[in-house]
């Protein structure tokens, strides 16, 4: 059985499937396109088994998003040439409207508008749905799996689902990438919150698949509206080098500003590495937001900073060290390479300061360079560090997919190397498996 087997599966509807071009073979690789073609004009009817498996030990994600595009493109076009031409007609259309749009010419976009749904209607007529005429056997989101094992299968007749195929490969291989490199950040952390901020290393239309594998994966949280948008989370971020900027470098500006402004229940987290002076930045920030706050300036030796930390509006709930790799903070005593960039002295060095000063609830995070061996030597020199935020290193490593039929018509048909795997995690996946 799955590991996960009580977990819901998403909404075929939350994915948003572009339909008519998942069904026509639009993102397709045309060899898959082909052979469906040769199959129908042959009129050939098999029963398959098509497994899906990575080719490395990972967490699977991207179960959801292959079901959905299976519930919606499995069939045919009862007339295919007619069907072309719609779809082509309907490119052209689409094309248009992008036009009116940057425009913002609504007439003509609601006049184009209309044009598309009244050809997609009469598309969606030329359908033959066979939903109902395939079998499909899965893991759940989030399930671990080994190099080579099956996390998917599909049997039924591949006329109707194999011009699928690169579009399920596809949306499990990102998805399980994302989830398996967020996995393994998310163990050296020892249960530490990992912050999801890789939206700005990649293209922004994986935004929401890469957000969902995050969170599936044990992210604490994620930096934009789209990585969060399957999952229905709020968004996390501190305040901006940008922000500091534009106050002509004042991080205790940007940080008032930034409270007066943001809605009161999130929580400030301030970026305190623009002077390269994390402690003294902390130390002079958090003394301004005081007297902002307050009126009138701390008794620092009596901790009455200690009033203006913690969640929500009127306080710092977190200051983030992101020092460039390049450059050495003013409280780190040069020694090697390990000197630049965030380190553990920096840290230790900070919690031992912003402790004396009353600030013992202040959470440290770390960002810049962190990966799974950065963190966990961080965790095994036990750096007081509160969260990791982590960027890039989190989209470099792929898990690749393969999908082979296995069988026709209940017996072995395999090519050399592959073999009906095993099959007993695997759960039935119901016709109508989001109620």
């Amino acid at each position: 059985m799955s590991q996960n087997n009580s977990a819901k599966r998403l909404h075929p509807n939350l994915f948003k499937v572009p339909i008519d071009k998942v069904r026509m073979g639009y993102y397709t690789d045309k060899y898959f396109t082909r052979y469906v073609e040769v199959l129908k004009k042959d009129n050939r009817k098999v029963n398959v088994t098509y497994q899906f498996f990575p080719r490395s030990d990972c967490v699977v994600v991207g179960i959801d998003e292959a079901l959905a595009i299976l519930r919606f493109g499995t069939g045919y076009y009862k007339d295919e040439k007619k069907a072309v031409e719609l779809f082509n007609e309907i490119l052209r259309i689409e094309k248009a409207i992008q036009d009116a749009s940057t425009r913002m010419d609504k007439e003509e976009l609601l006049r184009l508008t209309s044009q598309k749904w009244d050809l997609r209607m009469l598309l969606n007529n030329l359908w033959v749905d066979k939903w109902d005429e395939i079998e499909i056997l899965s893991l759940f989101d989030g399930d671990e799996a080994k190099n080579m094992e099956p996390v998917f299968v599909i049997q039924g007749n591949p006329a109707f689902f194999g011009h699928l195929e690169t579009l399920l490969l596809g949306v499990m291989a990102r998805a399980t990438s994302t989830a398996t490199a967020v996995k393994k950040v998310v163990r050296a952390s020892r249960g530490k919150p990992i912050l999801f901020f890789s939206a700005r290393f990649d293209h922004f239309w994986v935004q929401t698949t890469d957000g969902y594998a995050a969170l599936k994966a044990g992210a604490f949280g994620v930096s934009t509206d789209a990585n969060a948008d399957y999952w229905g989370v709020e968004s996390l971020g501190t305040i901006p080098h940008a922000l500091i900027a534009a106050y002509n470098g004042s991080t205790s500006q940007a940080a008032i500003v930034f409270d007066k402004y943001i809605d009161e229940h999130v929580n400030r987290m301030v970026l305190v590495d623009w002077n390269n002076d994390v402690i003294g930045t902390t130390i002079e920030v958090t003394k301004n937001f005081y007297e902002y706050v307050y009126g009138k300036k701390p008794d620092v030796e009596s901790g009455e900073l200690e009033k203006i930390i913690g969640e929500g509006k009127n306080k710092i709930w977190a200051v983030r060290f992101d020092t460039a790799g390049n450059l050495r903070d003013k409280s780190v005593v040069p020694k090697d390479r390990s000197s630049l960039g965030v380190n553990p002295e920096m840290v230790w060095r900070a919690r031992t300061e912003f402790d004396k000063l009353g600030m013992k609830n202040l959470k440290i995070m770390v960002s810049g360079g962190f990966d799974e061996e950065k963190i966990d030597l961080f965790e095994t020199l036990q750096v007081p560090v509160d969260l990791y935020g982590v960027g890039s290193s989190l989209l470099k490593k792929k898990v690749d997919f393969t999908a082979d039929i296995v069988e026709v018509d209940g017996n072995p048909c395999a090519k050399v190397g592959r073999k009906k795997g095993d099959y007993s995690r695997l759960t039935t996946v119901p016709k109508n498996y989001w109620d």
